[in-house]
């Protein structure tokens, strides 16, 4: 997209941009590299900064019912005050660092049904802001992420759909303004129903959130736990085992951690209120009908965690609805 984009908000003959990313993969906690390349237009122009903005596709509450929206969950500011001449071409350099709970939107090179997440650039002229140029970006799950999703393959569940949920889970300490929801189908013959997994990441270690359908029994409705581990100890840690152990519990008590919690992480008690925000939670569950997933069984490595992914929507069309029903916002 070569300075093909022009700066619509300033009229003919004005300036145009591109943003190149040098790393349009990236993970939690990581920098964003690229550069923005700026062509002036017939006339000069008094840049008053350029600024760069991760923005993501987030479902709201709005009343009884909920929609989409774009929002930009993180900032930063490139370059300052500048003048750009008559048809000069100049180069901006940045690394911007990335959120580590910026959402997981992509898993061994395939992209996560659901989610849509890019870098939008933003020009500001005489008080102007032209958002220019938006490109696509890749969130790829750290490591200690990732062995918890392959577990969840090696129990056989399947990959359903991920998204973004405005708003704050009650109890965890979260800094963006929305939080994401992994879901999986669970196998044919489990006790429970969809599970979903949310991982709220920092420098230290994650902090893990299940919520499951419990579809069978006297004990039925949504169960809820959430344990936090650091990342050393999330790659050492049986995570097959420390999972089917809650899911047992669950079915054997009700609710809760069956078997006294996770090995090597922290144990939070036996479930918890509800997610702050939160829309009640679906009103109803869909059965497992071996749709779009992962595959039942997780091989070795990225690879196992996404054969039989279906990719999502074209991201760029995603975004274009969005902003035209909600527009675009700062959280």
């Amino acid at each position: 997209m070569v300075f093909k984009r022009m700066l619509g908000a300033f009229g003919v003959g004005a300036p145009s941009v591109d943003t190149v990313l040098s790393t349009p993969r990236i993970q939690p906690g990581g920098l964003l590299t690229g550069e923005v390349r700026l062509k002036g237009g017939d006339f000069d122009a008094d840049i008053e900064h350029v600024t760069l903005s991760l923005v993501a596709r987030v479902e709201i509450e709005h009343g009884d019912g909920e929609g989409a929206g774009v929002g930009g969950f993180s900032r930063a500011q490139v370059s300052g005050p500048f003048t750009l001449r008559q048809g000069e071409d100049r180069v901006i350099d940045f690394q911007v660092p990335v959120p580590w709970e910026a959402p997981i939107s992509e898993i061994g090179g395939q992209h996560l049904n659901g989610m849509a997440l890019g870098v939008r650039t933003e020009l500001a002229i005489a008080k102007a802001v032209d958002k220019g140029d938006l490109d696509m970006v890749a969130v790829e799950p750290l490591p200690s992420q990732l062995r918890i999703l392959q577990a969840f393959l090696q129990l056989g569940f399947q990959f359903k759909s991920a998204d973004l949920e405005a708003g704050h889970l009650y109890g965890v300490h979260q800094e963006l303004p929305f939080y994401q929801e992994i879901e999986f189908y669970p196998p044919r013959l489990a006790a429970v129903g969809e599970v979903e997994v949310t991982f709220v990441a920092s420098p230290h270690g994650l902090e893990v959130v299940l919520e499951a359908d419990k579809r069978a029994g006297r004990h039925s409705g949504d169960a809820i736990g959430r344990f936090t581990v650091s990342h050393d100890d999330a790659m050492r840690t049986d995570w097959p085992s420390e999972i089917d152990r809650w899911l047992a519990g669950l079915s054997q008590h009700g609710h809760g951690f069956g078997h006294g919690g996770f090995g090597h992480g922290e144990h939070h008690g036996d479930s918890y209120g509800h997610h702050q925000g939160h829309h009640g939670h679906h009103g109803h569950h869909e059965e497992h009908r071996g749709g779009p997933g992962l595959g039942a069984v997780a091989a070795a490595g990225a690879a196992g965690v996404v054969g039989g992914l279906v990719a999502g929507e074209i991201v760029e069309e995603i975004f274009e609805g969005d902003e035209e029903e909600g527009g675009d916002g700062d959280w």
